[in-house]
C-alpha cells in the first residue's frame, strides 16, 4: 500500500482541549509506527491555515467537542476538499447535540431516559415545576459537550440550582434527564460492526469527568457471555470481567449498530448505554470521536477483539479512503 500523508488534528479550542491532545499524539505515533507520512497540527483557532502548506492525503481528526465532533472542522476539511476520518458534518452535528440525539433515537423507537430541556433565561421556580415531574434523581447535561464536563446528578431539589448554573457555564440550553440506577455500558462501532462490550464500574456513584479522568479506582471490564441460572451468572465471576448473557450482549450490540446508523455516523464511534433494575437498556448517547490514548475505551474494545491500537488507527485512516471510493461507485452508478 502506497504510504499516506496523514496530518492529525489535535488540541482545539474545546474545554476537551487537554484530552484531545493526548489523543492526537497516542494517533500520531501509532500511525507513524504503522508506516504513515505524519504531521500534526495544534489546532488554536477555526481557520486551521498550516492546513493550506501541507501535503495531505487524510486528515486524521482527535478533536473532541467544539470545533472537533460538531461537523464544524468537518465542514472546513470539505470546502478545502481534504478526506477526513469519521462521520460527516450531518451526523457529528446530530451526535453532539444531545437533544437531537435524543430525538433520533425517539423518533426511531429506540429507548432512551424520560427527559426535559431548559433554559437559562427560565426562572427557577419554573424549572423546579417542571423537575417535578420526572422526579428526582435526575442528571443535568449541557446539550452540547463531551467528557462529561458540565454534568451533575441531583438527588435533592436544594442542589438543583448549583447543578444548572454548572451546566450553564456551557450553553444556554441544559438537558434534565431521568437519572437511571444500573449497570453502564459502552460499546464500539468500527466499520459497522459492534466490539466486545466495555462495562464501566466508576469507584464513585456517578461516572462525571472526575472518575472519568481522574479516579484511578474506575474500572473498565471487558464483558463475557455465560450460561445464567434464574437470570444469574454461573459461579464466580473473575476479576476484571463483566458478565451478560448471551441474550444480552446481542441485544446491547444491535442497540449500539442501530444508534449508530440512525444519526448517520460512519467508519467508528461509541455509543454509551444503561442496563437497568429490569433488565432493560437505555441509550444515553453517541460520541463520533471517543478518546484515542492507549487506555481510551474504543482502543480497549478494539483490543479485546484482537485489533492493536496502531491497527486500529490504519484502520480508521483506511475506511476514509474506502468511502470516497463507494461514493464514486454510488455516483457512477446514478
Amino acid at each position: 500500500m502506497k504510504r499516506k500523508n496523514v496530518v492529525v488534528l489535535m488540541g482545539g479550542v474545546s474545554p476537551e482541549r487537554e484530552i484531545s491532545l493526548r489523543s492526537g499524539n497516542a494517533v500520531a505515533k501509532a500511525l507513524a509506527d504503522a508506516g504513515f507520512n505524519v504531521s500534526c497540527i495544534d489546532v488554536k483557532d477555526e481557520k486551521i491555515e498550516e492546513l493550506d502548506h501541507k501535503e495531505i492525503d487524510v486528515a486524521f481528526v482527535a478533536l473532541h467537542g467544539y470545533f472537533g465532533e460538531d461537523g464544524g472542522v468537518q465542514q472546513l476539511l470539505e470546502s478545502k476538499g481534504i478526506l477526513y476520518t469519521g462521520s460527516g458534518i450531518k451526523a457529528s452535528k446530530l451526535a453532539m447535540d444531545k437533544l437531537a440525539t435524543k430525538k433520533c433515537f425517539i423518533e426511531a423507537g429506540l429507548k432512551t431516559p424520560e427527559y426535559i430541556t431548559v433554559t437559562e433565561f427560565q426562572e427557577l421556580i419554573e424549572i423546579q415545576h417542571e423537575v417535578m415531574r420526572i422526579g428526582l434523581p435526575l442528571v443535568l447535561k449541557p446539550t452540547r459537550n463531551g467528557s462529561s464536563i458540565g454534568i451533575s446528578l441531583v438527588k435533592d431539589m436544594n442542589n438543583l440550582q448549583l447543578a444548572l448554573e454548572k451546566a450553564f457555564e456551557f450553553g444556554y440550553e441544559v438537558i434534565i434527564e431521568k437519572y437511571i440506577k444500573g449497570r453502564e455500558f459502552t460499546i464500539g462501532i468500527l466499520d459497522d460492526k459492534a466490539l466486545p462490550i466495555i462495562e464501566i464500574k466508576p469507584a464513585m456513584e456517578f461516572f462525571d469527568y472526575d472518575a472519568k479522568y481522574k479516579d484511578d479506582r474506575t474500572e473498565y471490564l471487558i464483558v463475557k457471555t455465560t450460561l445464567r441460572e434464574n437470570g444469574e451468572a454461573v459461579g464466580a465471576p473473575p476479576r476484571n470481567v463483566g458478565f451478560l448473557s448471551s441474550s444480552q450482549c446481542d441485544e446491547a450490540q444491535e442497540l449500539a449498530l442501530n444508534a449508530h446508523r440512525v444519526l448517520g455516523c460512519k467508519g467508528f464511534s461509541r455509543v454509551d448505554m444503561m442496563l437497568d433494575d429490569r433488565n432493560e437498556f437505555s441509550l444515553l448517547e453517541v460520541n463520533t470521536i471517543p478518546g484515542f490514548t492507549e487506555k481510551s475505551l474504543l482502543p480497549k474494545a478494539a483490543r479485546a477483539a484482537g485489533i492493536s491500537f496502531s491497527s486500529l488507527c490504519e484502520k480508521i485512516v483506511d475506511l476514509a479512503f474506502q468511502s470516497v471510493l463507494v461514493s464514486v461507485d454510488e455516483t457512477i452508478q446514478k
